[in-house]
């Protein structure tokens, strides 16, 4: 249950950080978009479980107790939408998440069955 636990979160902290690209990518520049480049970076899940880094299209979902990779998978982003592809290295199954940016560190993402979980930037302040 535990692991299950840990894919999902995994696999919703890869939505969110697409989610963030899209947005930041489809508007205009800022000065953190540069940077970054949208979702570029470490995102974590709200329950504190997974930590999920986003790469050229590319991410990968590691526990934060033992570090052991979870997911791997791919992103693409139209306007403020974020779609995921998450490959479980559990379960191996894929699941598609789809993820809106909500705030320039969250998104708010839902599984295709229909689970929903929030993801934030990785070092983002509490507000």
């Amino acid at each position: 249950m535990i692991e299950a636990r840990k894919l999902l979160s995994a696999t919703a902290i890869a939505i969110m950080a697409a989610g963030i690209s899209g947005c930041v990518s489809g508007g205009p520049s800022g000065p953190g978009a540069a940077a970054q480049s949208g979702v570029e970076g470490d995102w974590v899940s709200t329950d504190g479980v997974a930590v999920s880094r986003f790469a050229g299209g590319v991410f990968t979902t590691n526990a934060l107790d033992t570090g052991n990779k979870l997911a791997d998978g791919s992103y693409k982003v139209t306007g403020n939408t974020v779609e995921i592809t998450v490959v479980s290295l559990i379960r191996k199954t894929t699941t598609n998440v789809n993820c809106a940016l909500v705030a320039p560190t969250q998104l708010n993402c839902t599984s295709s069955a229909g689970q929903n979980f929030v993801l934030t930037r990785r070092g983002a302040a509490a507000a």
